[in-house]
């Protein structure tokens, strides 16, 4: 499986400049595009439906070209869902902490 780097995603209650709010997960992202690392802050409101394990420990992301292939065996987390146009995620637990997995494609085509 190639694994490339994305993002790495923090849980936070502060609330930080440039936040991004996903109605549906009730998630405020914010950092990603401006840190050169790409980390992302996660801020949850009460009564999201996020996993408990992802509100409130940090996370590694990574891009795959096959996100079904990617977590196949593994303990999922959160089933693959798409957060956003042309990306699907799904999260698994490896050694207890939460890994996040993207399939990306890259146009409408692909």
């Amino acid at each position: 499986m190639n694994l490339k780097y994305h993002h790495l995603g923090i849980p936070t209650k502060e609330i930080k400049n440039g936040e991004t709010y996903l109605a549906e997960y009730k998630l405020y992202v914010s950092g990603y595009d401006t840190s050169p690392y790409k980390i992302e802050w996660m801020r949850f409101e009460e009564g999201s439906p996020t996993h408990e394990l992802v509100k409130t420990v940090p996370h590694v992301a990574f891009e795959v070209e096959n996100l079904e292939e990617a977590i196949k065996g593994k303990e999922i987390l959160i089933e693959p869902n798409s957060p956003s146009e042309r990306v699907k995620v799904a999260f698994i637990i490896d050694n207890g902490a939460p890994v996040e997995f993207l399939e990306i494609r890259k146009s409408e085509n692909a």
